[in-house]
Protein backbone atom coordinates (compact mmCIF):
# COMPACT_ATOMS: atom_id res chain seq x y z
CA UNK A 1 0.00 0.00 0.00
CA UNK A 2 1.56 3.76 -1.05
CA UNK A 3 1.64 6.45 0.90
CA UNK A 4 -1.73 7.96 -0.87
CA UNK A 5 -3.85 4.61 -0.24
CA UNK A 6 -2.38 4.69 3.46
CA UNK A 7 -3.62 7.92 3.93
CA UNK A 8 -7.15 7.46 2.57
CA UNK A 9 -7.55 4.66 4.54
CA UNK A 10 -6.44 5.94 8.07
CA UNK A 11 -9.20 9.32 7.16
CA UNK A 12 -11.95 6.64 6.87
CA UNK A 13 -11.03 5.07 10.24
CA UNK A 14 -10.72 8.67 11.85
CA UNK A 15 -14.58 9.58 10.16
CA UNK A 16 -15.95 5.86 11.72
CA UNK A 17 -14.65 6.71 14.80
CA UNK A 18 -16.12 9.98 14.74
CA UNK A 19 -19.22 9.13 14.15
CA UNK A 20 -19.08 6.20 16.55
CA UNK A 21 -18.04 8.37 19.30
CA UNK A 22 -21.35 10.69 18.65
CA UNK A 23 -23.31 7.24 18.46
CA UNK A 24 -21.88 6.32 22.01
CA UNK A 25 -22.42 9.83 23.20
CA UNK A 26 -25.85 9.65 21.99
CA UNK A 27 -26.59 6.63 23.65
CA UNK A 28 -25.77 7.45 27.12
CA UNK A 29 -27.68 10.91 27.56
CA UNK A 30 -30.85 9.07 25.90
CA UNK A 31 -31.40 6.23 27.62
CA UNK A 32 -29.20 6.15 30.83
CA UNK A 33 -30.02 9.70 32.53
CA UNK A 34 -32.20 8.79 35.73
CA UNK A 35 -34.43 11.38 36.05
CA UNK A 36 -36.65 10.15 38.92
CA UNK A 37 -33.32 9.41 41.42
CA UNK A 38 -31.15 11.46 40.17
CA UNK A 39 -27.90 11.09 38.56
CA UNK A 40 -27.74 8.21 35.94
CA UNK A 41 -29.26 4.56 35.80
CA UNK A 42 -27.27 1.65 37.49
CA UNK A 43 -28.34 -0.29 35.78
CA UNK A 44 -29.37 -1.25 31.84
CA UNK A 45 -30.06 -4.87 30.06
CA UNK A 46 -28.65 -5.51 26.23
CA UNK A 47 -32.36 -4.93 25.41
CA UNK A 48 -32.61 -1.26 26.86
CA UNK A 49 -34.62 -2.43 29.96
CA UNK A 50 -33.90 -0.17 32.98
CA UNK A 51 -33.88 -1.29 36.77
CA UNK A 52 -35.09 1.59 38.65
CA UNK A 53 -33.93 0.02 41.85
CA UNK A 54 -30.28 -0.89 40.72
CA UNK A 55 -27.54 -0.36 42.87
CA UNK A 56 -25.38 2.69 41.55
CA UNK A 57 -21.60 1.93 41.25
CA UNK A 58 -18.43 4.41 41.76
CA UNK A 59 -16.39 3.35 38.88
CA UNK A 60 -19.75 3.66 36.21
CA UNK A 61 -20.17 7.28 37.50
CA UNK A 62 -16.74 8.47 37.56
CA UNK A 63 -16.54 6.80 33.91
CA UNK A 64 -19.60 8.52 32.91
CA UNK A 65 -17.79 11.50 34.26
CA UNK A 66 -14.75 11.25 32.40
CA UNK A 67 -16.30 9.98 29.10
CA UNK A 68 -18.79 12.52 28.92
CA UNK A 69 -16.02 15.40 30.20
CA UNK A 70 -13.37 14.01 27.47
CA UNK A 71 -16.19 14.20 24.99
CA UNK A 72 -16.86 17.75 25.57
CA UNK A 73 -12.97 18.05 25.28
CA UNK A 74 -12.94 16.85 22.00
CA UNK A 75 -15.50 18.68 20.23
CA UNK A 76 -17.14 21.40 22.41
CA UNK A 77 -20.64 20.04 22.20
CA UNK A 78 -22.31 21.95 24.97
CA UNK A 79 -24.88 19.06 25.92
CA UNK A 80 -22.19 16.94 26.46
CA UNK A 81 -20.51 19.42 29.46
CA UNK A 82 -24.38 19.75 31.06
CA UNK A 83 -23.92 15.47 31.18
CA UNK A 84 -20.43 16.02 32.96
CA UNK A 85 -21.74 18.25 35.90
CA UNK A 86 -24.68 16.08 35.68
CA UNK A 87 -22.55 13.27 36.72
CA UNK A 88 -20.16 15.28 38.56
CA UNK A 89 -23.05 16.96 41.02
CA UNK A 90 -23.81 13.11 41.65
CA UNK A 91 -21.09 12.41 42.58
CA UNK A 92 -20.17 14.96 44.79
CA UNK A 93 -22.74 14.49 46.80
CA UNK A 94 -23.37 11.07 46.81
CA UNK A 95 -20.72 9.22 46.43
CA UNK A 96 -18.01 11.26 48.79
CA UNK A 97 -17.63 9.93 51.84
CA UNK A 98 -17.66 12.64 53.97
CA UNK A 99 -17.10 11.34 57.32
CA UNK A 100 -13.90 8.94 56.35
CA UNK A 101 -13.34 10.29 53.30
CA UNK A 102 -12.84 8.30 49.84
CA UNK A 103 -15.42 6.81 47.49
CA UNK A 104 -18.63 4.56 48.63
CA UNK A 105 -18.31 1.25 45.92
CA UNK A 106 -22.02 1.02 45.33
CA UNK A 107 -24.66 3.76 46.64
CA UNK A 108 -28.61 2.58 46.22
CA UNK A 109 -30.94 3.58 43.72
CA UNK A 110 -31.86 6.87 45.93
CA UNK A 111 -28.42 7.70 46.53
CA UNK A 112 -27.70 6.52 50.26
CA UNK A 113 -24.67 4.21 50.81
CA UNK A 114 -24.73 0.76 50.47
CA UNK A 115 -21.38 -1.04 49.99
CA UNK A 116 -18.73 1.14 51.82
CA UNK A 117 -16.11 -0.93 51.26
CA UNK A 118 -13.08 1.30 49.87
CA UNK A 119 -11.57 0.34 46.92
CA UNK A 120 -8.37 2.04 46.25
CA UNK A 121 -9.39 1.53 42.00
CA UNK A 122 -12.73 3.85 42.94
CA UNK A 123 -11.50 6.20 44.05
CA UNK A 124 -8.48 6.50 41.43
CA UNK A 125 -11.72 6.42 38.45
CA UNK A 126 -12.68 9.19 40.50
CA UNK A 127 -9.84 10.96 39.99
CA UNK A 128 -9.14 10.10 36.62
CA UNK A 129 -13.10 11.62 35.95
CA UNK A 130 -12.28 14.78 38.25
CA UNK A 131 -9.51 16.05 36.19
CA UNK A 132 -10.73 15.42 32.65
CA UNK A 133 -13.98 17.42 34.11
CA UNK A 134 -11.83 20.19 35.21
CA UNK A 135 -10.10 20.59 31.81
CA UNK A 136 -13.84 20.78 30.89
CA UNK A 137 -15.47 22.92 33.29
CA UNK A 138 -12.41 25.17 35.10
CA UNK A 139 -14.73 24.66 38.09
CA UNK A 140 -12.06 24.71 40.84
CA UNK A 141 -14.09 22.27 43.11
CA UNK A 142 -13.63 19.87 41.04
CA UNK A 143 -9.90 20.01 40.88
CA UNK A 144 -9.63 20.69 44.43
CA UNK A 145 -11.60 17.46 45.31
CA UNK A 146 -9.06 15.45 42.79
CA UNK A 147 -6.28 16.92 44.82
CA UNK A 148 -7.70 15.96 48.55
CA UNK A 149 -8.41 12.14 47.07
CA UNK A 150 -4.87 11.92 45.79
CA UNK A 151 -3.66 13.19 48.70
CA UNK A 152 -5.97 10.61 50.74
CA UNK A 153 -4.50 7.88 48.71
CA UNK A 154 -0.78 8.19 49.32
CA UNK A 155 -1.80 8.77 53.25
CA UNK A 156 -3.96 5.86 53.55
CA UNK A 157 -3.19 3.46 50.50
CA UNK A 158 0.53 3.83 49.56
CA UNK A 159 2.66 1.54 50.87
CA UNK A 160 5.89 3.42 52.37
CA UNK A 161 8.48 0.22 52.96
CA UNK A 162 7.67 -1.78 49.67
CA UNK A 163 6.12 0.87 47.30
CA UNK A 164 3.22 0.40 45.17
CA UNK A 165 -0.81 0.35 46.50
CA UNK A 166 -2.61 -1.67 48.55
CA UNK A 167 -6.24 -3.18 46.90
CA UNK A 168 -8.93 -2.17 49.65
CA UNK A 169 -10.29 -0.79 52.57
CA UNK A 170 -13.04 -0.88 55.27
CA UNK A 171 -15.12 2.45 55.14
CA UNK A 172 -12.92 4.12 57.73
CA UNK A 173 -9.80 2.75 55.82
CA UNK A 174 -8.87 -0.15 57.95
CA UNK A 175 -7.46 -3.46 56.66
CA UNK A 176 -10.42 -5.30 55.20
CA UNK A 177 -10.39 -9.11 54.26
CA UNK A 178 -11.63 -9.65 50.69
CA UNK A 179 -9.40 -7.15 48.99
CA UNK A 180 -11.35 -8.10 45.36
CA UNK A 181 -12.14 -5.46 42.82
CA UNK A 182 -14.76 -8.88 41.45
CA UNK A 183 -15.70 -12.54 42.23
CA UNK A 184 -13.23 -13.61 39.28
CA UNK A 185 -10.18 -11.15 40.84
CA UNK A 186 -7.56 -13.24 43.16
CA UNK A 187 -7.89 -11.35 46.76
CA UNK A 188 -4.13 -10.31 47.04
CA UNK A 189 -2.89 -7.19 48.14
CA UNK A 190 -1.16 -5.15 44.97
CA UNK A 191 -3.09 -5.96 41.48
CA UNK A 192 -1.71 -4.68 38.62
CA UNK A 193 -5.30 -3.32 37.26
CA UNK A 194 -5.29 -1.32 40.56
CA UNK A 195 -1.92 0.10 40.33
CA UNK A 196 -2.46 0.71 35.96
CA UNK A 197 -5.65 3.09 36.74
CA UNK A 198 -4.26 5.17 40.15
CA UNK A 199 -0.94 6.04 37.54
CA UNK A 200 -3.75 6.45 34.83
CA UNK A 201 -5.66 8.84 37.74
CA UNK A 202 -2.39 10.42 38.74
CA UNK A 203 -0.87 11.41 35.08
CA UNK A 204 -4.42 12.64 34.24
CA UNK A 205 -4.08 14.94 37.27
CA UNK A 206 -0.62 16.02 36.59
CA UNK A 207 -2.43 17.81 33.39
CA UNK A 208 -3.84 20.77 35.42
CA UNK A 209 -1.97 20.42 38.73
CA UNK A 210 2.01 19.71 37.98
CA UNK A 211 3.07 19.13 41.84
CA UNK A 212 6.43 17.84 42.45
CA UNK A 213 4.86 14.99 45.12
CA UNK A 214 2.65 13.74 42.41
CA UNK A 215 5.53 13.49 40.27
CA UNK A 216 7.34 11.55 42.32
CA UNK A 217 4.37 9.21 43.14
CA UNK A 218 4.05 8.61 39.47
CA UNK A 219 7.32 7.91 38.73
CA UNK A 220 7.36 5.49 41.33
CA UNK A 221 4.04 4.00 39.62
CA UNK A 222 5.97 3.34 36.30
CA UNK A 223 9.37 1.80 37.99
CA UNK A 224 6.63 -0.57 39.96
CA UNK A 225 5.87 -1.36 36.14
CA UNK A 226 9.22 -1.85 34.66
CA UNK A 227 10.39 -4.08 37.93
CA UNK A 228 7.11 -5.60 38.70
CA UNK A 229 3.80 -5.92 36.64
CA UNK A 230 6.34 -5.92 33.17
CA UNK A 231 9.02 -7.73 34.33
CA UNK A 232 12.53 -8.84 32.89
CA UNK A 233 10.11 -10.73 30.25
CA UNK A 234 8.40 -7.31 28.83
CA UNK A 235 5.49 -9.83 27.39
CA UNK A 236 2.34 -10.54 29.29
CA UNK A 237 2.18 -8.69 32.69
CA UNK A 238 2.02 -10.03 35.48
CA UNK A 239 -1.41 -9.19 37.62
CA UNK A 240 -1.25 -10.16 41.32
CA UNK A 241 1.36 -9.99 43.77
CA UNK A 242 1.19 -10.21 47.80
CA UNK A 243 2.66 -7.08 49.86
CA UNK A 244 6.28 -8.00 49.52
CA UNK A 245 5.89 -8.31 45.54
CA UNK A 246 5.99 -11.96 45.38
CA UNK A 247 3.78 -13.10 42.59
CA UNK A 248 1.00 -14.46 42.91
CA UNK A 249 -0.50 -15.89 40.15
CA UNK A 250 0.44 -16.73 36.17
CA UNK A 251 -2.62 -15.55 34.30
CA UNK A 252 -2.64 -14.01 31.10
CA UNK A 253 -4.99 -11.20 30.67
CA UNK A 254 -4.41 -9.68 26.93
CA UNK A 255 -6.86 -6.68 27.43
CA UNK A 256 -4.71 -5.73 30.18
CA UNK A 257 -1.92 -6.44 28.35
CA UNK A 258 -2.60 -4.40 25.38
CA UNK A 259 -4.20 -1.34 27.58
CA UNK A 260 -1.05 -0.90 29.62
CA UNK A 261 1.37 -1.06 26.59
CA UNK A 262 -0.19 2.02 25.65
CA UNK A 263 -1.22 3.63 28.74
CA UNK A 264 2.28 3.40 30.92
CA UNK A 265 3.77 4.93 27.78
CA UNK A 266 1.49 7.61 27.99
CA UNK A 267 2.21 8.75 31.63
CA UNK A 268 5.51 8.93 30.67
CA UNK A 269 4.62 11.17 28.14
CA UNK A 270 2.43 13.36 30.16
CA UNK A 271 5.43 13.99 33.00
CA UNK A 272 7.50 14.35 29.68
CA UNK A 273 10.17 11.91 30.95
CA UNK A 274 12.44 11.27 27.78
CA UNK A 275 14.37 8.60 29.85
CA UNK A 276 11.23 6.57 30.51
CA UNK A 277 10.01 7.11 27.84
CA UNK A 278 13.08 5.73 25.52
CA UNK A 279 12.55 2.93 27.50
CA UNK A 280 8.90 2.12 27.71
CA UNK A 281 8.43 2.34 23.64
CA UNK A 282 10.04 -0.40 22.61
CA UNK A 283 8.66 -2.51 25.62
CA UNK A 284 5.05 -1.03 24.54
CA UNK A 285 6.19 -3.15 20.85
CA UNK A 286 7.15 -6.17 23.03
CA UNK A 287 4.11 -6.45 24.81
CA UNK A 288 1.82 -6.22 21.63
CA UNK A 289 3.93 -9.00 20.33
CA UNK A 290 2.54 -10.61 23.18
CA UNK A 291 -0.94 -10.09 22.98
CA UNK A 292 -0.97 -11.63 19.30
CA UNK A 293 -1.31 -14.80 20.94
CA UNK A 294 -4.34 -13.88 21.96
CA UNK A 295 -5.60 -12.63 18.70
CA UNK A 296 -8.73 -14.94 16.74
CA UNK A 297 -8.05 -14.70 13.15
CA UNK A 298 -11.52 -12.49 12.91
CA UNK A 299 -9.32 -9.80 14.71
CA UNK A 300 -11.39 -10.40 18.08
CA UNK A 301 -9.45 -10.60 20.64
CA UNK A 302 -9.97 -13.04 23.33
CA UNK A 303 -9.83 -12.07 27.24
CA UNK A 304 -7.86 -14.50 29.32
CA UNK A 305 -5.81 -17.92 29.22
CA UNK A 306 -5.02 -20.02 32.29
CA UNK A 307 -1.35 -21.35 31.64
CA UNK A 308 -1.55 -23.78 34.22
CA UNK A 309 -4.44 -25.39 33.19
CA UNK A 310 -4.12 -24.36 29.79
CA UNK A 311 -7.34 -22.54 29.58
CA UNK A 312 -8.77 -20.35 27.26
CA UNK A 313 -11.63 -17.80 28.07
CA UNK A 314 -12.95 -18.18 24.81
CA UNK A 315 -15.06 -14.91 25.17
CA UNK A 316 -14.74 -11.43 23.11
CA UNK A 317 -15.61 -8.53 25.55
CA UNK A 318 -15.86 -5.13 24.43
CA UNK A 319 -13.92 -3.17 26.17
CA UNK A 320 -10.45 -5.54 25.39
CA UNK A 321 -11.41 -4.57 21.60
CA UNK A 322 -11.45 -1.19 22.19
CA UNK A 323 -7.77 -1.21 23.88
CA UNK A 324 -6.73 -3.26 21.11
CA UNK A 325 -7.54 -0.42 18.72
CA UNK A 326 -5.11 1.64 20.52
CA UNK A 327 -2.45 -0.32 21.72
CA UNK A 328 -1.77 -2.05 17.95
CA UNK A 329 -2.31 1.34 16.74
CA UNK A 330 0.32 2.59 19.27
CA UNK A 331 2.72 -0.21 18.33
CA UNK A 332 2.18 0.97 14.58
CA UNK A 333 3.47 4.25 15.03
CA UNK A 334 6.20 3.03 17.65
CA UNK A 335 7.58 0.66 15.24
CA UNK A 336 6.68 1.69 11.73
CA UNK A 337 5.44 -1.81 10.94
CA UNK A 338 2.16 -1.95 9.03
CA UNK A 339 1.24 -5.37 10.18
CA UNK A 340 0.19 -3.31 13.54
CA UNK A 341 -1.72 -0.65 11.95
CA UNK A 342 -4.01 -3.95 10.12
CA UNK A 343 -4.14 -5.37 13.35
CA UNK A 344 -5.79 -2.12 14.68
CA UNK A 345 -8.14 -1.61 11.40
CA UNK A 346 -8.90 -5.87 11.53
CA UNK A 347 -10.12 -5.31 15.18
CA UNK A 348 -12.53 -2.44 14.27
CA UNK A 349 -14.08 -4.15 11.12
CA UNK A 350 -14.64 -7.20 14.17
CA UNK A 351 -16.05 -4.26 16.61
CA UNK A 352 -18.20 -3.13 13.40
CA UNK A 353 -19.83 -6.79 12.63
CA UNK A 354 -19.69 -8.35 16.02
CA UNK A 355 -20.01 -6.19 19.03
CA UNK A 356 -21.86 -3.16 18.04
CA UNK A 357 -25.36 -3.18 18.65
CA UNK A 358 -26.89 -1.80 15.29
CA UNK A 359 -30.43 -2.06 16.68
CA UNK A 360 -30.19 -0.82 20.28
CA UNK A 361 -27.22 1.46 20.67
CA UNK A 362 -23.71 1.22 22.22
CA UNK A 363 -21.89 -2.01 22.17
CA UNK A 364 -22.67 -5.30 23.22
CA UNK A 365 -20.52 -6.76 26.36
CA UNK A 366 -19.08 -9.45 24.28
CA UNK A 367 -19.19 -12.40 22.23
CA UNK A 368 -18.33 -16.10 22.39
CA UNK A 369 -16.36 -18.68 20.85
CA UNK A 370 -19.19 -19.28 17.88
CA UNK A 371 -19.65 -15.32 17.57
CA UNK A 372 -22.86 -15.10 19.26
CA UNK A 373 -23.86 -12.03 21.69
CA UNK A 374 -23.42 -12.97 25.56
CA UNK A 375 -26.73 -13.32 27.02
CA UNK A 376 -28.00 -11.69 30.07
CA UNK A 377 -25.33 -9.31 30.38
CA UNK A 378 -25.51 -5.16 30.78
CA UNK A 379 -25.51 -2.56 28.23
CA UNK A 380 -25.00 -0.42 31.76
CA UNK A 381 -23.84 -1.27 35.04
CA UNK A 382 -20.96 -1.86 37.89
CA UNK A 383 -18.83 -1.84 35.05
CA UNK A 384 -20.59 -1.86 31.34
CA UNK A 385 -19.75 1.77 30.82
CA UNK A 386 -18.66 4.42 27.94
CA UNK A 387 -15.02 4.84 28.88
CA UNK A 388 -13.35 2.25 26.64
CA UNK A 389 -14.77 2.64 23.53
CA UNK A 390 -14.85 6.46 24.24
CA UNK A 391 -11.44 6.59 24.57
CA UNK A 392 -10.89 4.42 21.73
CA UNK A 393 -12.60 6.91 19.68
CA UNK A 394 -10.66 9.66 20.85
CA UNK A 395 -7.42 8.37 21.03
CA UNK A 396 -7.59 7.13 17.58
CA UNK A 397 -9.13 10.13 16.26
CA UNK A 398 -6.49 12.39 17.44
CA UNK A 399 -3.35 9.76 16.49
CA UNK A 400 -4.43 10.36 13.29
CA UNK A 401 -4.66 13.91 13.27
CA UNK A 402 -1.20 13.95 14.69
CA UNK A 403 0.29 12.35 11.53
CA UNK A 404 -1.20 15.09 9.61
Amino acid sequence: MDAKQSTAQLEIYKDELNAELIRIMDYWSRYTVDDTYGGFYGKIDQHNQVDLKAPKGSVLNARILWSFSAAYNQDQTPYYLDLAQRAYDYISKYFIDHEHRGVYWTVDFEGNPLDTKKQVYATAFTIYGLSEYYIASKDESAKQLAMDLYKLLVDKSFDTEQTGYFEAFTRDWQPIEDLRLSEKDANEKKTMNTHLHVLEAYANLYRIWPDGGLLEQILGLLYNFIDHFIGPSKHSLHLFFDENWKLRSDLVSYGHDIEAAWLVLRAAEIIDDELLIAQLRPIAVDIAHATLNGLDKDGGMWYEYEPASKRLISEKHWWVQAEAMIGYFNAWQISGDDNFKTLSLKNWDFVKNKILDQHNGEWHWGVNQHGQIMPNEDKAGLWKCPYHNTRACIEIINRINSLS
